[in-house]
């Protein structure tokens, strides 16, 4: 191995490469020429004395020792990022609130209750610019993933600050028009005749909602879905009968709560964001809008 240490563009190189599968798609990807790419992996490999990719018909395919590398090259990735985000609220001596802040949030809290949040975030002090990330998936913020994060459990990690919104309940939905067509289930037995909206992958939800589920046949499931737009967007399509929160629902009035006695899931809420960020005023700021905001949400009767 040399004991230069590789740049930084190799390792986003790399992994374009490890995304696209190939150099031409990496090019593409970065906004570089094919054979930049393709000098970026041979000068990385030859500086970490290994090779990192195989050549086959399908494109190129990541050795053990590639896949071994990812998570850190992906840590650098989020450690530029995170940097670049700090470095955004910085200079300018201004007086003024400005930088950019990076929030993670579920699918239907970041598309259905943030954009109003973030709006009133944005009147009160438009130098923020948000970043939001969209996902089921629970972002590292000790990696520098985001710098907040609204998460459906409780953080775990102690460096973390940590905000209780409270709980969301989820519970059976449909549209009015959908029950007019077929009836309004009023018990287990009764939901048996009806399309239901589930979801496709096992997880933790429905983990929980096994027990209550079990006595209902798969072939009463018109749609699943591991996402929770789709669900969403199929109860107000009429489709059938699946979950959406609760408050949300109590928003849309063509939306009928189903069996609220019977299904009722208590979702615990958290607003979190790294203790180090604690004196960067853009994330503090959004921060505290965000807190606010979800509160009043979880409050809402």
């Amino acid at each position: 191995m040399t004991t230069s240490e590789p740049n930084w563009d190799l390792y986003r190189s790399f992994l374009a490469v490890m995304r696209e599968g190939s150099l031409s798609g990496a090019a593409r990807e970065l906004g570089l020429t094919q054979p930049t790419v393709g000098r970026h992996i041979e000068t990385l490999e030859q500086g970490l004395g290994l090779s990192l990719f195989t050549r086959s018909q399908a494109g190129l395919i990541a050795t053990d020792d590639a896949h071994a590398l990812r998570p850190h090259a992906q840590a650098l990735a989020s450690a530029s990022t995170s940097l670049l985000r700090a470095a955004s609220a910085l200079g300018r001596g201004n007086g003024k609130i400005h930088g950019t802040v990076r929030v993670t949030a579920s699918e239907v809290i970041g598309v259905e209750v943030l954009p109003t949040i973030l709006a009133r975030l944005r009147d009160a002090h438009p130098g923020i610019t948000i970043e939001l990330s969209v996902s089921n998936r629970v972002e590292d913020l000790l990696k520098g993933d985001a710098d907040i994060a609204v998460r459906m459990q409780r953080p775990q990690q102690d460096v973390l600050i940590a905000r209780h919104i409270g709980e969301i309940e989820v519970g059976f939905h449909a549209k009015r028009d959908y029950l007019e067509r077929h009836g309004t289930p009023r018990d287990w037995q009764e939901l048996e005749g009806h399309a239901l909206i589930g979801i496709a992958t096992d997880n933790a939800f429905t983990r929980k909602l096994r027990p209550k589920l079990a006595a209902l046949d798969a072939s009463a499931y018109a749609l699943r879905s591991d996402s929770d737009l789709v669900h969403l967007a199929a109860i107000r399509a009429g489709l059938g009968i699946g979950f959406c929160q609760a408050r949300l629902a109590r928003r849309d009035a063509s939306l009928v709560r189903v069996m609220p006695d019977l299904m009722s899931i208590q979702l615990d809420t958290w607003l979190a964001m790294h203790e180090n960020l604690r004196a960067n005023p853009a994330c503090a700021t959004a921060f505290t809008a965000l807190s606010d905001g979800l509160l009043s949400y979880a409050t809402d009767s």
